[in-house]
């Protein structure tokens, strides 16, 4: 191990109590977990990519239960769910018609229930956070009309705003009214709805091509290029979005997914040793900007590359980022490729340890706070068995979403009841903590005998549930009925701050 890693290795013992062996491409990996770590699945229902058109509720509510269950089963803490993939929604919205995406009928059909409450409602009872995704100036997808629209879309109402590329729509980012619009929707989304989080990924400005130049002539006269007007109209679409989730709930995350390549060094002397697509130049999206200016909670980079790549390397563009986002206020997760595991030209991928030691490498980094998957599809899937590899091997225990102390820093205080009963082969644990507003969820921790453990050690957390009015319930069903147990329950707090001490409670043989 090099110096520089072995630096980046004690920093990351340090502050995860996290252990490494030295391992070998395709060798059997020994590590245990860091107990602050993102693990995210996206669920994409565009394009019904993760989800299946047409499903009742009682159909719906069973398919988000068991995908719920399996990604809790396999110790991932975080649901990016899909809930606007173009100028639609999937909840009653009064500003976007019903997607196509869940009847498989035509836009603006009421499927009868919120998918997006029951996706919500399951992930919380599960103890997992839900991060509602939003595609803001898609309006359709190749080849889509516009007379498919339903009469409600913004796109309908406002033809004007819409400008056609190549065989898409898309609202035009730099008239005011869209920004308007855009912002309205993500109120609209945070005020009825109780997410974790907003997120947006990689779909800005779709091209350097983009039939905008009147609407240049009209609103840019403060820029001699039209580049910089385009970056400026994004910036000013995240930083509105951000101050205004903050206004209506504070703790409410903000968080961006872009394409891996900010600007490749060979343009600009603070890019990346890279030679690929850059969204900076393409899209005209400035992430550093975002990083630098604070407008954004987290930022997950979309580094779908291999560590042979040359024009776009893995490792390179994980040293390149963790850079970028030293020092700032803002957590740094990675976007990871799990649709390309034997699916690629890259024989790297052939590797089913490829995506697992990726992770690793983000351990190792020091400055990632974990990953998000694409998507939920592939991850089931288990191409090559490398699905499996990353449960068994890498994600074996629970793991805590990573805080967001600028957002609020103060530690709430522990629960003030905490009870555990005998059931059969299971331990009910009872959380009345009615008395205090402090705590969003709590963490349970199982000790073995009539004594406490290490609570910095996530082999101990038996799992995390959403307070509800002040209480709060738990059922841990991986008990042996002969042995004695000491259970501690922790608070955590809107923004994710754990308290510092525990209720503790025993139960009786």
């Amino acid at each position: 191990m090099n110096k520089r890693y072995f630096k980046a290795f004690i920093a990351v013992l340090l502050t995860f109590t996290l252990f490494f062996t030295s391992i070998e491409t395709g060798s059997a990996v020994s590590t245990i977990s860091p107990k602050v770590e993102m693990r995210a699945s996206w669920i994409s229902t565009v394009a019904n990519i993760d989800l299946k058109p047409g499903m009742d509720e009682a159909a719906y509510t069973s398919w988000a239960r068991s995908t719920i269950k399996e990604l809790e089963r396999k110790n991932f803490n975080t649901v990016v769910f899909q809930v606007k993939p173009t100028a639609d929604a999937l909840y009653p919205s009064e500003l976007a018609p019903w997607s196509r995406y869940i009847t498989g009928s035509k836009q603006g059909t009421n499927p009868g229930y919120d998918p997006l409450q029951i996706m919500l409602d399951t992930a919380h009872e599960h103890g997992m956070e839900l991060h509602a995704w939003i595609n803001p100036y898609r309006v359709t997808m190749a080849n889509q009309k516009l007379e498919e629209l339903a009469p409600n879309n913004i796109a309908s109402i406002h033809p004007e705003w819409v400008v056609k590329h190549g065989t898409q729509y898309y609202l035009n980012p730099g008239i005011p009214g869209v920004q308007n619009y855009l912002i309205d929707a993500v109120k609209e989304l945070v005020t009825n709805y109780d997410v974790d989080a907003v997120h947006m990924d990689d779909y800005f400005y779709p091209g350097v091509n983009f039939d905008d130049a009147a609407t240049y002539a009209q609103y840019g006269a403060d820029f001699n290029d039209i580049g910089d007007w385009r970056r400026n109209n994004v910036n000013e679409l995240v930083q509105h979005i951000n101050s205004n989730i903050k206004q209506i709930k504070p703790w409410v995350q903000f968080g961006i997914s872009p394409s891996g390549i900010w600007r490749n060094s060979k343009d600009d002397p603070n890019g990346s040793e890279t030679n690929g697509s850059a969204h900076y130049d393409s899209l005209f999206a400035d992430s550093r900007k975002w990083i630098q200016s604070g407008y954004i909670d987290y930022i997950t980079p979309q580094v779908y590359w291999s560590r042979q790549l040359a024009i776009a390397n893995y490792s390179v563009l994980l040293e390149w980022w963790s850079r970028q986002t030293e020092g700032y206020p803002i957590n740094l997760y990675i976007g990871m490729a799990d649709y390309k595991v034997n699916a690629n030209f890259d024989t790297a991928w052939d590797n089913p340890y490829e995506l697992p030691e990726q992770i690793l490498d983000n351990r190792i980094n020091g400055k990632t706070m974990g990953q998000m998957h694409f998507t939920l599809r592939d991850i089931l899937a288990n191409k090559l068995g490398y699905a499996d590899i990353v449960e068994n091997e890498i994600y074996q225990t629970k793991s805590l979403t990573p805080p967001t102390p600028w957002n609020g820093a103060e530690e709430p205080k522990k629960p003030i009841l905490v009870t555990a009963k005998n059931d059969g082969n299971s331990v009910q644990i009872s959380i009345d903590n009615k008395k205090r507003k402090d705590a969003r969820k709590y963490v349970i921790y199982r000790f073995e005998g009539n004594k406490a453990g290490d609570y910095s050690n996530p082999q101990n957390i038996v799992g995390v549930v959403f307070d509800q009015d002040g209480f709060a319930t738990f059922q841990d069903k991986k008990v042996d009925p002969n042995k004695r147990y000491t259970y501690g329950v922790t608070s955590i707090s809107y923004t994710g701050m754990e308290s510092k001490n525990a209720e503790e409670t025993k139960t009786k043989k």
